[in-house]
């Protein structure tokens, strides 16, 4: 199959042309800059400038652009967020519209889009939408696939808990407290943390864009949810590190802002859409996922 990769210069655009390189697949990277080799081809997605000739005949278009959250969300960074999802999958969406063939698209999005703290409640696909900046930034991304489904393309929108590998930013900062022996849950670890390996995020991947069956939002998560406390103390088993020194709410608010909730928040996302079409997880839970992540 041909994909063309957006984002393809951060962690899963590296793992994900990797992995579909390696079984024989066609990868066209899209960059900012002068292309470098012939598999690259430069667009704009500020100006929403994509040749669609330059892409040939594609069958699948994923978006996994996207600024870090993970920094202060000030007035100028809410923007840098918002539109740095927003641009690159309308940009997508739109090209896709004027292939002749239309190629299935997808674009990465987040669980946070259910709300920044939704308690026991059990969420899945059907589930709204919550309230806040995520929530608001997930139904624009999202909403930006909509030229695309309109001109006839499968569009899906990968609903992504935290993805666990050695080598994944997010991942290696919650792990560095534990390996200088400080791990502790955050807050009062009773909130339900969503995670996924990176095996398991790139089997679902591969597997949303070649399953014609599959489309709109899909939880990609562990199927058996687990609180902050439990990933704590899995995590700190497989380091051989204690975990006894709890990361207080408000010292977090004090230094995070608003972007603590995404970690003091309570998101219980069941991948409903993804079992429903039979996919089975190789890490189903928090101390498989660390383990593989350890060990990758």
């Amino acid at each position: 199959m041909k994909y063309v990769l957006a984002g393809a210069s951060g962690f899963l655009g590296k793992a994900l042309a990797r992995d579909l390189v390696a079984d024989g697949n066609q990868v066209l990277r899209l960059v900012r800059r002068t292309p470098a080799t012939a598999d690259e081809i430069r667009w704009d997605p500020a100006r929403g400038e994509l040749d669609p000739g330059s892409l040939g005949d594609p069958d699948v278009l994923i978006n996994l652009a996207g600024a870090n959250i993970g920094r202060p969300w000030t007035p100028t960074y809410r923007n840098t967020i918002r539109e740095s999802r927003v641009s690159t999958t309308a940009t997508l969406a739109a090209v896709a519209s004027q292939l002749e063939r239309r190629p299935v698209v997808i674009t990465q999005s987040g669980v946070g889009g259910y709300g920044r703290d939704c308690g026991d409640r059990i969420l899945t696909e059907d589930s709204e939408l919550g309230e806040g900046f995520l929530s608001d930034v997930v139904r624009l991304w999202e909403g930006a696939l909509e030229p695309a489904r309109a001109a006839g393309s499968r569009v899906a929108a990968l609903r992504t808990g935290v993805v666990l590998d050695r080598k994944a930013p997010a991942f290696q900062l919650l792990s560095l407290p534990f390996r200088v022996g400080l791990g502790g849950r955050l807050g009062s670890g009773t909130q339900y943390f969503p995670v996924v390996s990176l095996t398991d995020w790139l089997r679902a991947a591969r597997f949303v864009a070649e399953n014609d069956a599959i489309s709109g939002p899909v939880n990609v998560t562990i199927p058996v949810p687990t609180t902050n406390a439990d990933f704590t103390h899995a995590l700190g088993t497989a380091m051989h590190r204690p975990t006894i020194l709890p990361v207080p709410a408000f010292a977090m608010k004090a230094v995070l802002g608003e972007f603590a909730w995404e970690l003091l928040g309570s998101n219980r996302t069941l991948p409903t859409r993804l079992q429903s079409h039979d996919f089975t997880f190789h890490h189903p839970t928090a101390p498989a996922a660390i383990s593989a992540a350890l060990t990758s």
